[in-house]
């Protein structure tokens, strides 16, 4: 049976981003649905497949997954091929607490640096707490490929979960040219440079809905 991915739009959502890519990345099928956010109908369309009203949801059969981490888990232990997580128990208990670090943190970023796939990339003002999310950003993807630069170019060597969480913070540094460092660049330039990552911005650029709330 086919997975479906509802998602929000492609240009704002960041968090529909996540396990987007996770199956992109493998290569398993899946029916996408885009339910543009923040319409008069948009919370009843989402509700059809979520009481908890938010995007992104898998479903898988009987199955209903909402919460973008939560859906990377289960495909990675749905799809066990995919390797979802480092195979070493230290390196599997870091990218965990790396990836719940995504999930629960870095507010200030998230506020003032929304996910915009259309914004033309530009240096922006930011407060000393973006500065601080920043700082720990950058610290994550050195440290990690330092520790795992030789296996590959993600931040464990191969493409994880923890490269699906972070994702959408690589696209954000690179819309507001965020000072990333050397290493952190590298690791950068490896999303852009994702196919799906591309099919994704120029999807997220063709859409029309103007959010006011996300835009500057």
């Amino acid at each position: 049976m086919t997975l479906t991915l509802i998602i929000g739009n492609k240009n704002y959502s960041s968090w529909s981003l996540r396990p987007w890519l996770f199956l992109k990345h493998h290569g398993i099928a899946f029916e996408e649905i885009r339910i543009p956010l923040y319409r008069e109908d948009s919370q009843v369309r989402i509700a059809a497949y979520s009481p908890a009203g938010k995007v992104p949801v898998l479903v898988d059969g009987d199955v209903t997954v909402w919460d973008s981490l939560a859906i990377l888990e289960y495909l990675a232990e749905r799809f066990p091929e995919t390797q979802g997580w480092p195979a070493a128990t230290t390196d599997r208990a870091r990218a965990r607490s790396l990836a719940a670090e995504m999930h629960s943190g870095f507010a200030a970023l998230r506020t003032h640096c929304g996910m915009n796939c259309r914004r033309q990339p530009a240096p922006k003002a930011l407060p000393a707490a973006v500065d601080n999310d920043v700082a720990r950003i950058r610290q994550i993807w050195r440290e990690c490929r330092e520790h795992r630069g030789n296996d590959g170019p993600w931040l464990f060597g191969r493409f994880t979960v923890v490269d699906a969480m972070y994702a959408p913070v690589a696209l954000r540094f690179h819309t507001y040219r965020v000072e990333a460092g050397p290493a952190a660049q590298d690791y950068v330039n490896t999303v852009l440079g994702h196919p799906a990552v591309t099919e994704w911005i120029v999807a997220g650029k063709a859409e029309t809905e103007v959010i006011p709330a996300f835009e500057e």
